[in-house]
């Protein structure tokens, strides 16, 4: 509970700093927290990037990694990522065990999913949604580089908008059943503004439970990120980028670096290139 208070309390002055400036409520990549809007009907994302996640214990790393997303029927979006990654340790005997091994690079778990906007955001109520996802053991278990058995996140995220004002936030449960690993809860909060036609900025407050001794979030944090979008004169191209620390609990490090590309038909047969980038989750290793 003093976790929650400490988020809370974080998120709020957040939108005390950014209340100068018309802010949205979208998320997803380059951020951790996601929000409940499926990609557009018969409207296609992708991105290439590379992402950082460690502590003292270890750093993991995610790159090349390839995301699309597919707005298949209305309200619901379908989600893969094929990722390579690296793993790190510290091999610092002060965090045995789960500090020591070689370091290692390759195919970690692929992920798969389905975002389900259920709940249309109206004058009295939040937009709501789920983003269930499953990850596949497609990394080595025996390198470090996977966990070995088929893993979930189970995601609830509202969005509601008061006037120029966006809040985007909820949370969910990561769900494992392997040795060494924990079934950990997570949550964020996230505001965001735009710096004139090309730049746009957010922040967020982001916490997650401890992950389990095989990982390098063998504690509970909670981080701070920051970052944006730049918007390329190619209709739809993006520059992704966001850099967080934690403020609580383990210390903790995140980096993100990506480019996005949308496209897509309207009702009319249409070409259409949507300006944002539309939430998505990047893969997450517990």
């Amino acid at each position: 509970m003093g976790l929650i208070r400490s988020c809370t309390r974080i998120t709020l002055i957040l939108s005390l700093i950014l209340a100068a400036s018309r802010l949205w409520g979208q998320a997803g990549p380059p951020f951790q927290t996601d929000d409940p809007t499926p990609v557009d009907y018969r409207h296609y994302e992708f991105y290439i990037f590379g992402s950082a996640d460690g502590t003292p214990v270890e750093m993991d790393s995610t790159g090349p990694a390839f995301e699309f997303n597919w707005g298949a029927v209305p309200r619901i979006q379908l989600h893969a990522i094929l990722p390579f990654g690296s793993i790190n340790p510290s091999n610092n005997p002060i965090y045995l065990p789960a500090a020591t091994g070689p370091s290692a690079f390759g195919l970690i778990d692929t992920e798969l999913g389905v975002k389900f906007g259920f709940i249309k955001q109206t004058t009295h109520r939040p937009q709501i949604g789920t983003f269930t996802m499953l990850e596949l053991p497609t990394g080595s278990y025996s390198k470090g580089l996977g966990v070995g058995r088929v893993w979930y996140k189970l995601p609830l995220w509202m969005e509601k908008e008061f006037g120029p004002w966006s809040l985007v936030g909820g949370g969910g449960y990561t769900v494992v059943h392997q040795t060494q690993y924990n079934t950990f809860p997570y949550g964020g909060f996230l505001v965001k503004r735009e710096l004139g036609e090309r730049l746009e900025m957010s922040a967020e407050v982001f916490s997650h439970g401890a992950e389990g001794i095989a990982t390098p979030q063998t504690q509970a944090s909670t981080l701070i990120d920051a970052g944006g979008y730049y918007h390329f004169k190619t209709p739809g191209l993006q520059l992704l980028f966001a850099y967080g620390h934690s403020i609580a609990g383990q210390t903790e490090t995140y980096g993100y670096l990506g480019l996005y590309k949308t496209w897509g038909k309207d009702k009319g047969g249409g070409t259409t290139t949507p300006g944002d980038a539309m939430p998505s989750a990047q893969p997450q290793q517990p």
